[in-house]
């Protein structure tokens, strides 16, 4: 049925005049100050033949327009050829846009250009600039590889994937545009889908430890089939009416309507699972409908590095910085000691060069890492090590150690240790270069006054309340909140370090990450059960009591402390949240909670309720209300951070069944393009790019 549909698809469009000057053809070498961008539009095996491509420069800033280089008409093979002049910006970001009609549409023109009388020559294209304003149902597109020469590039159903996921957050109509370095890492993260030399599934998603590891692949080629029944003339009406945005218009072309895929991701999934069965080129595709259209990308590094990567900082460039809790060693039941390695991995998730990177007394760390203004990097030695290691972690676990951007270490051997440091876990810095320790075995929070460490100071709460502090963050106003795990409470301080005061209640139960929002509110994620081996560092098997195997743990909840202190009565609970850990909240101050056990992060309607979808009120899930985003990908996270392009990483911490010898994780999993950017590095509060 698809090979006849695009058969007939080729010889409507034949019909049709083409000028030799856009034809497919090769007319020659391009003048001196021209480059030439060649490639082929495609479904599957088979040419979208006769199709308009443009090439694009995007925009600078969200919102903004993209600026059209060059364009052409493909020929009946789908090939076609470009010229234009390259832009001065050589770190510009470029892509391709192909317009065809489907198959139904092309007989419609057909019939309607066989009533016309009198044209000769060209004809008129619709479409942008300046070109009218019709639309084809078909729209394929491909981000070009930043290189100096342009190479051959296909444009089908599995680059418009790539471009629509990767770059939901920069994407207007055909327009995409963005600021530095979220546009560009983003057009970087869509080659980690496909391969846009041969239209196929990338190296990085076709091998371990994604590949057949995990369900990713196969998801990416259904979305890919998706399209493709709307490119053979079968599904057009359908998809649209599918992926149509809550409160929003109906898209008009296939690459819009795999954008609002993009963004609404857990709508209408079991419809659009069943369309997505009816033209099947790409294989291997999934054989039954996943929770939400989500693409989780795994990130090892070197693979042989991670291994319990506590959580994670970005830079200003979008790297991330990552923390582990061990000596990389595969085998479960080797004895590992601490960690001494810091990871810089590139957007992408390679390594960054130079590293990873030693020294600084760094031993062990937990879940404290956090970037200054000035671009350093500050990591909490904690001291975790698995059982059966022979170091005493005792004398490891009482400092933080400081990197410059070079992965240079500037504090000594064994670290800086003013302030009263003890088994540290979260950190934060805010915009006035101060840094915040939560001191999980000192009862404290240490504050090192303009990342100066001979100005570090503890602070504790006037009524001594504040057990295992696991982790801080900063409000608008300046002033850093910590969660106290086993007192139950959060501790409020003054931007100089002045203790505050405690608050109770509101569901607060065995809180673990706690985050701030743009609007001065913080979220603390209740685990209802966890207890931080604080005092012990060596790792505790996974919380039973109390825990479900279907629906996780009965406090588990998330609460919102507004800037005077105040709480609902009830927290926010369900929609999937299992043993909630980290929490982050991206730049449209909605909520994502990274879960010790589910497979899931969950997101949640924030305090800002105009950039939720229609009719969610504040605390409501905005992921699948019994899920949450699950991937088969994660095992047991625990950091969650969002970066400038909009995806959520996530720290797999601790294998599902952890042996305590050596119990941790050897990924990062990446969900692409699925929040709202942040700019980084966060320094207090989120704030848009």
């Amino acid at each position: 049925m698809r090979r006849s549909a695009v058969a007939l698809l080729g010889a409507l469009l034949a019909t049709l005049p083409v000028s030799a000057a856009s034809a497919g053809r090769d007319h020659g070498a391009a003048p001196p100050d021209e480059l030439r961008q060649t490639g082929r539009v495609s479904s599957g095996e088979d040419p979208v033949p006769f199709a308009r491509v443009t090439l694009y420069q995007a925009g600078e800033e969200r919102g903004g327009q993209a600026r059209a280089l060059g364009r052409a008409r493909g020929d009946a093979e789908g090939r076609f050829t470009l010229r234009y002049r390259p832009p001065e910006d050589d770190e510009a970001v470029l892509y391709l846009v192909a317009d065809a009609p489907s198959a139904q549409s092309a007989q419609s023109a057909q019939s309607s250009e066989s009533g016309e009388k009198g044209r000769s020559g060209a004809r008129e294209e619709p479409g942008r600039d300046g070109q009218g304003d019709e639309r084809e149902p078909v729209r394929l597109t491909s981000v070009l590889l930043p290189e100096p020469s342009p190479t051959p590039t296909v444009v089908n159903e599995r680059t418009t994937v790539a471009t629509a996921f990767a770059l939901a957050r920069f994407a207007h109509g055909a327009d995409l545009a963005g600021s530095y370095p979220g546009l560009h890492n983003a057009a970087a993260t869509s080659h980690n889908l496909a391969d846009v030399k041969t239209g196929r599934v990338s190296p990085v998603l076709d091998a371990p430890p994604n590949g057949a590891e995990t369900s990713t692949r196969r998801a990416f080629n259904s979305l890919a089939n998706l399209l493709a029944g709307c490119v053979a003339g079968e599904t057009c009406a359908e998809l649209f009416r599918l992926a149509r945005p809550a409160g929003g218009p109906e898209p008009r072309d296939t690459f819009q309507a795999a954008v609002d895929i993009a963004h609404a991701p857990g709508e209408d999934v079991s419809e659009l699972f069943a369309l997505s069965r009816t033209v099947r080129p790409y294989t291997p595709a999934l054989e039954a409908a996943p929770d939400a259209w989500t693409l989780a990308l795994r990130y090892d590094g070197n693979g042989h590095e991670l291994n319990g990567p506590g959580n994670l900082a970005f830079d200003a460039d979008g790297n991330a910085w990552i923390i582990n809790n061990y000596h990389f060693d595969r085998d479960p039941r080797t004895p590992v000691c601490g960690g001494e390695q810091l990871l810089k991995f590139t957007p992408t998730g390679e390594d960054a060069p130079g590293a990873p990177y030693r020294g600084g007394g760094l031993y062990g760390a937990g879940f404290g890492v956090t970037l200054d203004p000035r671009g350093d990097v500050w990591v909490g030695n904690f001291g975790f090590q698995g059982r059966g290691c022979e170091l005493d972690q005792n004398e490891l676990n009482h400092s933080v150690s400081q990197f410059r951007a070079d992965g240079t270490a500037l504090s000594p051997v064994d670290g800086w240790h003013a302030g009263g440091i003890d088994e540290p876990q979260g950190m934060a810095a805010d915009r006035d270069g101060n840094v915040w320790v939560a001191n999980c075995g000192g009862e404290s929070v240490t504050r090192i006054a303009d990342g100066e460490p001979g100005r570090a100071r503890r602070i504790v709460p006037e009524d001594g309340d504040l057990v295992e502090p696991f982790d801080v963050t900063v409000d608008t106003r300046g002033r850093a909140w910590a969660t106290g795990n086993r007192s139950h409470n959060v501790f409020l301080m003054a931007p100089d370090g002045r203790p505050l005061r405690t608050l109770d209640g509101g569901g607060i139960l065995a809180p673990m990450g706690i985050a701030s929002d743009s609007l001065g509110n913080v979220w603390v994620a209740n685990s209802g059960v966890i207890d931080p081996p604080c005092g012990d560092a060596l790792p505790k098997l996974p919380p039973t009591e109390g825990v479900d195997a279907e629906r996780g743990a009965d406090g588990a909840s998330v609460t919102l402390i507004g800037p005077d202190g105040s709480m609902p009565a009830e927290p926010f609970s369900g929609g999937g949240l299992f043993l909630p850990w980290g929490i982050a909240v991206d730049g449209a101050d909605t909520v994502w909670v990274a879960n010790f056990g589910g497979q899931r992060v969950v997101q949640l309607c924030g305090a800002q309720r105009s950039a939720c979808p229609p009719g969610h009120e504040t605390g409501q899930p905005i992921s699948p209300a019994e899920t949450g985003y699950t991937s088969d990908g994660l095992v047991r996270a625990t950091g969650v951070q969002i970066d400038p392009s909009g995806n959520v990483w996530l720290a797999n911490n601790w294998e599902t069944v952890p042996l305590q010898t050596n119990p941790g994780g050897h990924e990062m999993v990446v969900f692409v393009g699925l929040a709202e950017p942040v700019r980084t590095p966060l320094l207090g509060a989120p704030r848009t790019p």
